[in-house]
């Protein structure tokens, strides 16, 4: 391959318009618009995010590309997430990556957001593995948790995911609990760092071996909460960075059995974390700590490429480029899509 291959990556799955453009496998930008509109709601407003979506996606594509330092002709392919996602946000991208495509006369490339966190581990760069086929990937995000076996790079089987709320969500919840602005995740973290994690004891679910339950749990710590509240007001103030620690300790404890039960069963050592809350410094610790006590070798992703961006669209659409996996422009967003799809 002497010409090299420009791939630009849309993704507007959810509350962030992202686009990025890549050089073979190489990022030359990757550029995000955050929404801040949804943070007075304490959760992301559908209708306002498509269409803060429409007024972001034409500027952040110009920008991506005089980052990236080419002009809208040198572009091989473009791809965008097709779903899974909120629908009004998908159709904003999905209609942007069609147009130009048709314009352009270049191949259009539909991606599926869950795969490409996965794939987000395939970025080139200086500091980061790349973990060998098969590897087991760990997805948690705000609407998924699930360990998916991925065999090549268009091959993924789910052994097993949440049967009711994702880990993403037992972190917002949790901090709204506890009075937290949204989104409260990373708030839990920042506080952890500063409270005992062996403070108080929540039960772990009791499900399946590769599966995961967290709804239980955010309706301990609710209990728990309301009851200690009850003998002191200030409860909470006094006790923040013990609650929040001993919240990302039990979530974690949760992650990490599973984990281990699933290299238990396929002998599986090579170990990734991919999605938003892959983030988390708690779980990154623990994951690290694995290659010393059980021998895995694990693959934790730049916290840019773990929240949703482009750069991870465009490295799935790279390879969906040299593997010749066209779209055809009658492609539709899926606001439902599993990762295998």
């Amino acid at each position: 391959m002497d010409n090299p291959i420009y791939i630009l990556g849309i993704e507007s799955s959810c509350d962030d318009t992202s686009a990025s453009v890549l050089k073979n496998n190489e990022i030359l930008s990757n550029v995000t618009a955050n929404q801040e509109v949804h943070s007075k709601y304490g959760g992301v407003v559908p209708e306002l995010a498509s269409r803060a979506h429409q007024q972001n996606i034409v500027p952040v594509v110009q920008q991506a590309l005089v980052q990236a330092n080419i002009k809208k002709e040198e572009l091989s392919a473009i791809a965008f997430t097709k779903g899974p996602g909120l629908m009004g946000s998908l159709l904003v991208g999905t209609s942007f990556a069609k147009s130009l495509a048709m314009g352009l006369e270049i191949p259009l490339l539909d991606v599926n957001h869950m795969q490409a966190h996965i794939l987000a581990h395939f970025i080139k760069n200086d500091t980061s593995k790349i973990p060998p086929f098969p590897f087991i990937c760990l997805t948690i995000s705000g609407g998924h948790t699930q360990i998916v076996k991925v065999s090549n790079y268009f091959d993924f089987e789910i052994l097993g995911e949440t049967i009711d709320d994702a880990v993403g969500e037992a972190f917002d919840k949790s901090a709204k609990i506890l009075g937290l602005p949204y989104p409260g995740g990373p708030l839990i973290d920042k506080y952890a760092q500063k409270g005992n994690p062996k403070a108080y004891k929540f039960s772990k679910p009791k499900v399946g071996d590769l599966d995961f339950s967290f709804s239980g749990l955010k309706t301990g710590i609710l209990y728990f909460i309301q009851r200690e509240q009850k003998n002191n007001p200030n409860f909470i103030k006094e006790n923040l960075f013990d609650i929040c620690a001993s919240i990302q300790h039990t979530i974690s404890e949760i992650l990490m059995d599973k984990l281990k039960n699933t290299v238990k069963q396929t002998q599986i050592k090579h170990i990734a974390i991919a999605g938003g809350v892959s983030a988390n410094s708690e779980i990154r610790k623990r994951l690290q700590l694995t290659e010393k006590h059980f021998g895995w070798t694990t693959y934790i992703p730049k916290f840019e490429y773990t929240t949703d961006n482009a750069a991870m669209i465009a490295i799935t659409g790279y390879y969906k480029y040299i593997n010749k996996h066209y779209s055809n422009v009658s492609v539709t967003a899926k606001a439902r899509l599993k990762v295998t799809e």
